[in-house]
């Protein structure tokens, strides 16, 4: 082969090897064209997405977590229709080491207990919670701390619970929960807000509430004595201290007591926690 026909030759190859490196090229822009209109897409319908997601720390129960979880499905469904549920994060919190804690929160040193919830709470945000619901009465007194620490709003049970007394207009209610929630005085102000008086069961009744909730409920351990028990002391509060409805304001006690258990009016506070929880995800 002469050497003009050897130059022919290779510009010939040269320029194929250019022809096809170019459509290649082609190909991966259009590719990654694609890619970025998928990403755009992807990224438009999450900024446009109908309902907020609900931050659920749990665990404290797990017993009334899944209550919670059922009934904001539930709520949901029943708005939106056919197959929609809830846009659900939860961090359960393992509950046998923070028992310990709440026993050292119980004696004074709450130091563990609110680190253990903070810590909750972050990593619901960094999951991408839009805001929080705490599934305990009891550790709803660390809201405000919450969302100053935090940054997101946490809905109060206590809040959700009064508004629903008052739209009942009743004036005295009993309050039943931990010693802590019936005790301290976080729950009651809530209620003093909309000129609601709480009564709450003696000191023998409050030892034993607090120990079926600790050593019964929170294990879903249902007994019919406890429920017995229970009614008993709801009855002697509605005819001694005139007590109008009775909060069950621990989220466990609503496995135990329902409506038709009493003869007042039964404010089961995982159900309104819920409800506000569901109406705050679809508000705009």
């Amino acid at each position: 082969m002469n050497s003009k026909l050897m130059r022919i030759c290779f510009c010939m190859i040269l320029l194929m090897v250019i022809i096809v490196s170019g459509c290649a090229a082609n190909e991966s822009n259009l590719q990654k064209n694609d890619a970025g209109k998928q990403d755009s897409v992807v990224e438009t319908a999450s900024d446009k997405r109908p309902i907020k997601t609900i931050g659920i720390i749990g665990g404290v129960s797990w017993a009334s977590s899944i209550e919670y979880y059922r009934l904001m499905n539930e709520m949901v469904r029943d708005r939106l229709g056919g197959v929609n549920s809830a846009q659900i994060l939860m961090f359960s919190i393992e509950f046998g080491e923070f028992s310990k804690q709440e026993r050292m929160a119980d004696k004074g040193d709450w130091t563990l207990m609110t680190n253990t919830i903070l810590d909750a709470a972050q990593r619901l945000k960094r999951g991408g919670a839009d805001f929080i619901v705490i599934a305990s009465n009891t550790l709803n007194s660390l809201a405000d701390l919450i969302e100053q620490e935090v940054g997101l709003p946490v809905l109060h049970i206590a809040d959700a619970t009064a508004k629903k007394v008052h739209q009942k207009g009743l004036h005295t209610v009993a309050l039943l929960g931990t010693k802590y929630t019936m005790e301290q005085p976080f729950y009651r102000e809530r209620l003093s807000k909309y000129g609601i008086k709480v009564v709450i069961p003696n000191e023998e009744e409050r030892n034993y509430i607090n120990a079926v909730i600790f050593d019964e409920l929170c294990a879903n351990r249902i007994n019919k004595e406890s429920k017995d028990g229970f009614k008993k002391i709801i009855d002697r509060l509605q005819k001694e201290e005139g007590a109008e409805g009775v909060i069950l304001g621990c989220t466990e006690i609503p496995l135990l007591i329902k409506q038709e258990d009493v003869s007042i009016p039964v404010f089961d506070t995982t159900a309104i926690h819920s409800e506000a929880a569901v109406e705050y995800s679809l508000s705009r």
